[in-house]
Parts: C-alpha cells; structure tokens; sequence
C-alpha cells in the first residue's frame, strides 16, 4: 500500500481540508472595508514570517518523526510562500523578508503583506507549555511589517495562542492550524478561489490567565468563541 502514499489524488483531499478549516477571526479594520480576499493583482507584495517557507512547521510533530522537523528538505508539497508565488498575477513582484525591520517596510511601498508565524513542531507532553505564545520573530516581525502596510497574519499551531496584543495592529487574521503540506489550500482561500468556512474547534482565549475555560463557564470571555469565523465570498474578479 506504500505505493498510494502522497498520490494527486489524496493531495488534492488534504488541500480541500486545508480550505474548510481555515478560521477567518479578523477582516479588515472595520466591517465595511474587508480586507480578505485578496488581490492577485498588485505592484509589489511582501511574504514575511518564519513560517512562511516551511513545510516541518507547517506539518507539526508526528511528520517524518517523533517531533516534527524544522525546513523542506524532509517530504514534498507546496510551503505558504510558493502557493503565493503560483497564485498571483504573474506581474505582480513578490518579495520574501522572514523578519524584516520596519524602516525596509516602509521603504519598500509594499501593496499588502502577508505574514506566517505560529508555533514549533511539538508531540506529547513536549509541547506542554505555561506560556502559549508566537514564537521569536514572530511578535516583532508583526509589529515591524502590520504597523508598516496593510496586512494579513496567518498563524500556523495546534491551538489558540496569545494574539490579542497584536490584535489593533493587524488588518486581517486567519487561525490556519496546521496545513500539513498543502499549503496551496491556504492560498486558494486568501486569494478568493474559495471563500472562508471554517469555525473554531475550541474558544481562543484572550489571556494565559483566563485557561481553562470552555463554553458555559461563569466567567466566560474569550476573544473569540467556540464556533466563531468570519465568512468571505470567493473573489468575482480574481
């Protein structure tokens, strides 16, 4: 049965998966001015994020081994960053920064960009954790490119993290969980091939200090809760 491992056609199943299970939590700064979907065509785009061009991080633990694995040199499939490349207009440039400093952000008069940052591969009781944060760039990589351009954050992981600090300085959020290798099923949706239908699994919570918490609890707060996403229509024009 080796033999039907990673053929086209369960590729193209685990890409539809990637599509339905994207959770859209934020579209824009107001309701009235979405941001999502994108366009394919514009002069320059910036992908930043250390998650941006990395299947092991987009695979999480029990991928390859135990732990996961950090790169792309360890199985095939599409990273964020090349589905992109793939996907928009091909006059439209695209640059990739993993953790550029604002002033290059700036400078750059960039249309929009898109940042990936999330979690490291973890399994078990290693990924056991006090502190549910992104991992380091990731808050100042959003910080230097959200507080620069418009922008969209992707947060790849295996649960909520803390986001709400970022919150009123990113332009759109989108919960990507952990697309595997399909990445190009994240930019199918980004890019209006396909609109966004996922709704969240479990509450994202706002602070470390609110877990547990779970629906019917007294002192229910979340930032979002369970069951919320946000929908967008599929491009007409793209």
């Amino acid at each position: 049965m080796a033999k039907y491992l990673g053929i086209q056609k369960h590729r193209e199943l685990a890409r539809e998966a990637v599509r339905k299970s994207l959770v859209l939590l934020k579209n824009g700064k107001s309701a009235d001015k979405p941001l999502l979907p994108l366009p394919k065509k514009a002069s320059k785009i910036l992908v930043a994020g250390s998650h941006a061009d990395n299947h092991g991080y987009q695979c999480g633990g029990w991928t390859i081994n135990w732990q996961g694995f950090s790169g792309n040199n360890f199985t095939s499939g599409t990273t964020i960053l090349t589905t992109i490349k793939h996907t928009v207009d091909p006059t439209t440039e695209v640059i990739y920064q993993e953790n550029p400093d604002a002033d290059y952000v700036k400078s750059n008069k960039f249309s929009y960009a898109i940042v990936a940052v999330g979690e490291h591969p973890y399994a078990e009781s290693l990924g056991d954790k006090l502190n549910l944060t992104i991992r380091e760039p990731g808050p100042g990589t959003i910080t230097n490119v959200c507080g620069a351009v418009k922008c969209i954050v992707i947060i790849i992981s295996g649960r909520p993290l803390v986001i709400q600090p970022y919150l009123s300085t990113i332009d759109a959020i989108v919960a990507a969980w952990l697309p595997g290798t399909e990445g190009q099923g994240v930019a199918d949706v980004l890019f209006g091939h396909y609109g966004f239908t996922g709704k969240l699994p479990r509450t994202w919570f706002k602070t470390l200090d609110q877990l547990p918490m779970n629906v019917g609890d007294p002192h229910y707060d979340p930032l979002f809760p369970f069951g919320f996403g946000l929908t967008a229509k599929p491009s007409k024009t793209n």
